[in-house]
């Protein structure tokens, strides 16, 4: 990285690299502390705060482009601390004393904006080393919330499954009873005494284990960027790790609404209510409508565009939802997203792909079929789960991806959890034929952003022959 970095310095108004590890030829984080400790220039320092006007550009943010070019999206300072300062109530942060463990990408506003809120609150933030580190950090700090992404809690839960089926007798039959009871879970206590007796039991029992494995004591953990399955909700609640999901954009810097345990402020499959100083309105035809100080300045360099997002103070979001009687809001889809088969009947491709992933023979699933005759799907499987699933059934397959995905038994079985999403949508919705692609979809191999979302254009366009061959 040092090397790539040097490369294109020169093309650059960057002064100086400095690295938190110790690398030949490159200064260190160390020396940069060293420097912040000579007062001589902090006049000049305050001087240039105070010329800083809340509504000047504060960064510009490239948007993930998961549907098209990404956009430089300008945000003010004024755009960023006002939606600091209205999220904090939402986290249950214990002031000076809290511990939060991060590993989402900083450059994007998401994870930016909470470690602005941890500063704010004056607790001590850890940075994981990797993905695949998080449960060896967790353990290793014992933090008390941390911000996820549905993905990375499917990955969990994935893991946790196939060791709990690897279990015998009374362990087994009481780790899926478990399971089926945080199937069931209310927050609140809304199912009654006796289920929170047995969820109790549970906990002690089963889920204790689980909150083990990420430490021992993380109480809450906030799920944005994509929508996360309202079972994995309702699972890992039980397990006393509450999960707040919540929902925001680049373009709304990026807090629009958050679930929060305290005060009646959390419901299962929603994300949670709008934060203090925003407006949200659900236009005729279904779209979220954002009114804030969080909302941006606009698109860099791109004025029509901008125009094009904005009607008055209030932007177009491209998401589709609704707002309950309580005033929580739900996402129902994506605009950009939906797509029409060439029989005129609209597709919600979202809701479909999180209904399959509830299987957990399916890692990673793309709905397709726009302007075709029916819809479809693009299939990664869960190979980790499918190899543990061949050996219990004493299947002669051989494990690697390439087999797999030929396999009668294997496509028959996945053709069992396709059908019974299908009986959860309308008969123009089912997916009536699928395809199974070889390789995990991966940041590192372009299927998905920094964040973990699809991006569709990329899949399509490497799963082009899959694509052909479910149409021909």
């Amino acid at each position: 990285m040092n090397s790539k970095v040097k490369k294109i310095k020169v093309n650059t108004k960057l002064k100086e690299v400095y690295s938190f590890d110790e690398i030949n030829n490159c200064k260190n984080y160390d020396e940069l502390l060293q420097l912040g400790k000579n007062k001589s220039n902090q006049k000049d320092v305050e001087k240039r705060k105070n010329e800083v006007d809340e509504n000047d550009l504060a960064t510009i943010i490239y948007t993930s482009g998961t549907t098209g070019k990404p956009k430089g999206v300008m945000l003010s300072h004024r755009n960023i601390v006002q939606n600091v300062l209205a999220g904090i109530p939402r986290l249950p942060l214990i002031v000076g004393s809290s511990k939060v463990l991060s590993f989402l990408p900083l450059c994007h506003i998401f994870e930016r904006v909470l470690i602005y809120i941890y500063q704010h609150a004056g607790v001590t933030v850890y940075f994981a080393e990797s993905l695949e580190t998080i449960g060896a950090n967790a353990q290793e700090i014992k933090p008390n919330l941390m911000s996820v992404v549905p993905r990375l809690l499917e990955k969990v839960f994935n893991k946790i499954y196939a060791k709990g089926s690897e279990l015998n007798g009374v362990k087994k039959l009481l780790f899926f009873w478990a399971i089926s009871l945080g199937e069931r879970y209310e927050p609140y206590g809304q199912n009654g005494w006796l289920y929170e007796l047995k969820l109790k039991i549970a906990r002690k029992l089963i889920f204790s284990k689980w909150r083990a494995a990420l430490g021992g004591e993380l109480e809450t953990m906030v799920s944005g960027s994509a929508a996360l399955q309202p079972r994995l909700s309702r699972i890992f609640c039980a397990s006393g790790m509450m999960i707040m999901e919540g929902y925001g954009l680049t373009e709304t810097s990026p807090i629009v609404s958050v679930g929060m345990h305290a005060n009646n402020f959390f419901k299962i499959g929603t994300v949670g209510k709008p934060i203090s100083n925003v407006e949200v309105k659900i236009a005729d035809d279904g779209e979220i409508l954002i009114k804030g100080p969080n909302v941006m300045q606009g698109y860099y360099k791109d004025p029509e565009r901008t125009a094009s997002v904005m009607t008055g103070d209030y932007f177009h979001t491209g998401d589709k939802g609704e707002i309950d009687s309580d005033g929580f809001l739900k996402i129902t889809g994506r605009k950009k997203e939906m797509f029409k088969t060439s029989g005129g009947k609209y597709i919600i491709p979202t809701l479909i792909e999180n209904e399959l992933k509830e299987s957990n023979f399916i890692e990673q699933v793309m709905v397709i079929g726009e302007n075709q005759k029916m819809p479809a799907a693009l299939i990664q499987l869960n190979f980790d789960f499918i190899k543990e699933w061949i050996d219990r059934k004493n299947l002669d397959i051989e494990k690697t991806p390439d087999e797999i995905i030929k396999s009668k038994e294997i496509i028959k079985r996945i053709q069992i959890e396709v059908d019974k999403c299908n009986l959860r949508f309308g008969k123009w919705e089912q997916i009536k034929r699928f395809e199974l692609t070889p390789n995990v979809w991966s940041i590192e191999n372009g299927h998905l952003t920094p964040t973990m979302k699809m991006k569709r254009d990329i899949i399509l366009e490497i799963y082009n022959h899959q694509v052909q061959k479910i149409y021909e």
